[in-house]
């Protein structure tokens, strides 16, 4: 189950909000374009997967995680899912969050989802009941696609942005666009800077 909390800190309340005024004012006015939304939050990465598999069902598609405090301490992982009035509870997209404070282990995790045909999604930076920053990366599956595509990950992480550079580059000649990145500090102290980039594989 979820911990559910009153208060969250200025951060959090931020992304909220941007999460809703993102919607065009012309969408406002239009019934037909009107959107319910579910705000998902948990200190478990496990039960965050489960609370996304069943808005999903419901017919919900996710917007944008977060890493984030609330007022009363701890740390936890705030998800956002939209899908339109009008829309039919049908269930369309699944998805698959992976967490890990290694990055050898994120590296085959999104391998093996890559070969599923799931899609990045979004990644944030989540602090541990047990300590320590995890990464977490949300990846998406479109059920209804018509057309089944696969994806290759490449993970690359360092302590220094230089290195930094030199991979992006090696990368992006190989055909790996990039998608996303975070700053956390890794099991043995300093700061890791990750990014991930992916590429469709031919069938």
């Amino acid at each position: 189950m979820l911990e559910k909390r009153e208060i969250l800190k200025p951060t959090v309340i931020a992304f909220l909000a941007a999460i809703v005024f993102a919607v065009p004012t012309t969408a406002l006015s239009q019934s037909s374009s009107a959107y319910d939304y579910r705000v998902l939050a948990t200190n478990k990465t496990s039960s965050m997967q489960k609370e996304m598999s069943d808005a999903a069902d419901a017919g919900y598609r996710m917007e944008k995680v977060m890493g984030g405090s609330s007022m009363f301490g701890g740390s936890e992982v705030v998800v956002i899912m939209s899908k339109m009035k009008s829309d039919a509870p049908k269930p369309r997209y699944a998805y698959k969050l992976l967490a890990t404070k290694k990055t050898e282990t994120m590296q085959g995790e999104l391998q093996e989802v890559g070969k599923e045909g799931f899609d990045y999604k979004d990644q944030t930076v989540f602090n541990s009941t047990f300590g320590g920053d995890e990464v977490v990366v949300i990846l998406e599956l479109d059920r209804d696609a018509k057309a089944k595509v696969r994806f290759e990950y490449k993970l690359l992480a360092t302590n220094k942005t230089s290195t930094m550079q030199k991979e992006l580059q090696e990368a992006g000649d190989a055909g790996f666009k990039f998608v996303g990145v975070t700053v956390s500090k890794t099991t043995f102290g300093g700061k890791e800077v990750l990014s991930i980039l992916r590429k469709e594989v031919a069938q």
